[in-house]
């Protein structure tokens, strides 16, 4: 059974910095794109950031220059180094990765369990 486990949320004021982590518990084959979701109350779950095996990595705007995403090898651990938070950052953050979880079995995309990320002004 694969899960993403996060951990590295909590209460930061503006300005102030956080870095998420996310890794993958359970055997697997390989892992593909790696993505950071965040979902503010009564909006939807957006994407933040996401970094593909080979290492590119892309950012929706609002977060460029503030948020650093990257991955330690094919199939380990994801994080995502949030610089000059802002109230407006607020959300539960989520990890998102394509996984090949076994032979005999296609890539599939798993989700973790989010992690609550709020900034004070």
């Amino acid at each position: 059974q694969v899960q993403l486990v996060e951990s590295g949320g909590g209460t930061v004021q503006a300005g102030g910095s956080l870095t998420l982590a996310c890794e993958t518990d359970g055997s697997i084959i390989a892992t593909g794109t790696m993505a950071w979701y965040r979902q503010a109350p009564g909006q939807q779950r957006q994407s933040v950031a996401n970094i593909t095996r080979e290492g590119e990595d892309s950012y929706v705007d609002s977060v460029k220059g503030r948020f650093t995403i990257s991955r330690t090898g094919p199939k380990t651990r994801l994080y995502l180094r949030m610089k000059d938070l802002k109230p407006e950052d607020t959300a539960v953050y989520y990890c998102n990765a394509v996984i090949w979880p076994t032979y005999g079995r296609p890539w599939q995309t798993f989700w973790g369990q989010g992690t609550q990320v709020t900034v004070s002004s």
